[in-house]
C-alpha cells in the first residue's frame, strides 16, 4: 500500500481504538507508519482524512453484514413471506452489532458531532442515498442496481433510522436488545392497528 492507504487504514483503526475527536494526527502517523506531512499532501487535512476513514468503515460494515451468513438457520429462501425475510435479515445485522461494540461506538460518537461539525454532516449527506439504497438490496436480497430510486429513498431512510436506533439502544441497553423476530413482530403490529389493544 502507499501512504495514502496506510493513512486511511491508519485513521479507521484510531477510530475504533481512540474515536473520532481524541484521534490526533500524530496518532495516524503512529498507526499507519506514514509521516505527518503526508496527511495534508493526500487528504489536505486530518480532519477531512478522518471523515473519510467514517465512510469507508461504514461502507466495509455494511459490506461484511451484506456477505455474512444467515444466522442460525440458513437464510429464508427468496420467496419466503416479507416478515420472515426482515426478520431473518436483522437478526444478521443484531448478532454483529453485538459482537463490534468498538465500530458501534464510534458510529454513535460520530451521529452526536453531527451538529456541530459542518464538514463532517456534509461529507456523511452526501454519501447517505447510496447508504439507504446499500441496506435496501441487503434486506431485499438483491443487487444494488435493482433497488428503484424511490424505494431506496423512502424504505432506505427507514431501514438507516432502525439501524441507528438500535445502535445506540445496544450501548444502553445490550441485554435488552429485540430479536429479527421481535422487530418483525413490531412491524405487523403497528402495520394490523394491533397496538395498545387496537384491533
Amino acid at each position: 500500500m502507499g501512504h495514502r492507504e496506510d493513512l486511511l487504514e491508519g485513521a479507521k483503526r484510531c477510530l475504533l481504538e481512540k474515536g473520532y475527536a481524541r484521534t490526533t494526527a500524530r496518532d495516524i502517523v503512529a498507526a499507519s507508519g506514514a509521516n505527518l506531512a503526508s496527511i495534508g499532501y493526500h487528504y489536505g487535512s486530518k480532519d477531512a482524512l478522518m471523515r473519510q476513514a467514517v465512510i469507508a468503515s461504514s461502507e466495509e460494515w455494511g459490506a461484511s453484514v451484506a456477505e455474512a451468513p444467515a444466522a442460525g438457520d440458513a437464510a429464508p429462501p427468496a420467496d419466503a413471506d416479507p416478515l420472515e425475510r426482515f426478520a431473518a435479515s436483522w437478526d444478521k445485522v443484531l448478532q454483529r452489532i453485538s459482537t463490534e461494540r468498538e465500530f458501534i461506538a464510534a458510529q454513535v460518537e460520530v451521529l452526536g458531532l453531527l451538529p456541530r461539525d459542518a464538514g463532517l454532516r456534509e461529507a456523511i449527506g452526501e454519501v447517505l442515498p447510496e447508504g439507504g439504497e446499500g441496506l435496501v438490496a441487503v434486506f431485499e436480497g438483491v443487487p444494488d442496481t435493482e433497488v428503484d430510486a424511490d424505494a431506496a429513498r423512502v424504505v432506505g431512510s427507514f431501514y438507516q433510522a432502525l439501524l441507528t436506533g438500535l445502535m445506540v439502544q445496544s450501548l444502553i441497553t445490550p441485554d435488552a436488545m429485540p430479536s429479527g423476530a421481535d422487530l418483525a413482530d413490531a412491524l405487523r403490529r403497528v402495520t394490523a392497528g394491533e397496538v395498545l389493544g387496537r384491533k
